[in-house]
């Protein structure tokens, strides 16, 4: 009778202590749902200008509960905003939008590697602030131009791998996913609209808007996300061109009565009997 009752306490405990565990899985489901929204955008305005615009808000719940980390990963994110030129628009103690310029496509591509994978100096003042940004993952944007004299073609691939951003217990069972805590969103604008390119099969599928001059992917986080499109440009460098030819074109016919290509009927010398 004694052993009986000692194996139902300890399937008692066991039993207790897995609910215990569900309950801290759902209780943290459930207080960290939606911690951080982060969405990235690329607008393109022309082939020499465009920005880089970022919106971050973080959840009630996770600023209520580490609200002294929280704040100092948001000045993390205006420290290297601050250090691409770009601007910082504090809308609330939860929520910041980032602004960075850009000039060309290879700036582009620089400030926006740069900013998601920054270099770090080890006597930098700033280090200390930098850990408590989000884990380490890879992020790679890739831009090909290639220019057709009125128009420039964009071929823009985003490489991310998120699979760092797992919530892991120390026996490394994921506690709670991290679709739940994280809501990031990549969005493309462009003057003349864009095509998702659909030779890649992995390549996610965005949502379209606006006749396609917006399209949006929703990233996958604790995955790997990969994001092609292609888009076209308008080039200032041969509408100039042409504008200059028919400068040149005109001013030729003012002043001579045609145009060059046009047939002149030659002067015939004038003979003897004429002149007397």
């Amino acid at each position: 009778m004694k052993r009986a009752v000692v194996y139902l306490l300890q399937f008692s405990r066991r039993i207790l202590g897995r609910l215990r565990v569900l309950w801290v899985i759902l209780l943290a489901a459930v207080l960290l749902s939606g911690c951080v929204q982060y969405n990235v955008g690329v607008n393109f305005e022309g082939e020499h200008h465009g920005q880089i615009v970022q919106q971050i808000k973080l959840g009630e719940q996770l600023t209520t509960f580490s609200n002294d980390q929280a704040q100092e990963w948001l000045i993390s994110i205006e420290r290297r905003a601050k250090q691409l030129h770009g601007k910082t628009n504090r809308l609330s103690d939860r929520e910041i939008v980032v602004t960075i310029p850009f000039s060309s496509g290879a700036e582009l591509t620089s400030k926006f590697n740069q900013f998601f994978n920054p270099v770090i100096k080890k006597d930098s003042p700033s280090k200390a602030v930098e850990t408590v940004d989000l884990p380490q993952f890879d992020s790679k944007l890739r831009l090909e131009q290639g220019n057709f004299f009125f128009w420039q073609r964009n071929h823009l691939s985003y490489d991310l791998d998120l699979r760092s951003l797992g919530v892991v217990s120390a026996k490394g069972n994921v506690v709670v996913t991290p679709d739940s805590l994280l809501d990031l969103q990549f969005r493309l604008e462009t003057p003349w609209g864009a095509k998702r390119v659909k030779r890649d099969m992995d390549a996610l599928s965005p949502e379209v808007y606006d006749n396609g001059r917006q399209l949006v992917w929703k990233l996958k986080p604790g995955q790997l996300n990969h994001i092609e499109a292609v888009f076209w440009l308008p080039s200032p460098l041969g509408f100039g061109a042409i504008a200059i030819l028919l400068l040149v074109l005109g001013g030729f016919y003012l002043k001579y009565k045609s145009f060059p290509w046009s047939a002149t009927e030659p002067i015939a010398p004038a003979t003897l009997s004429e002149v007397q």
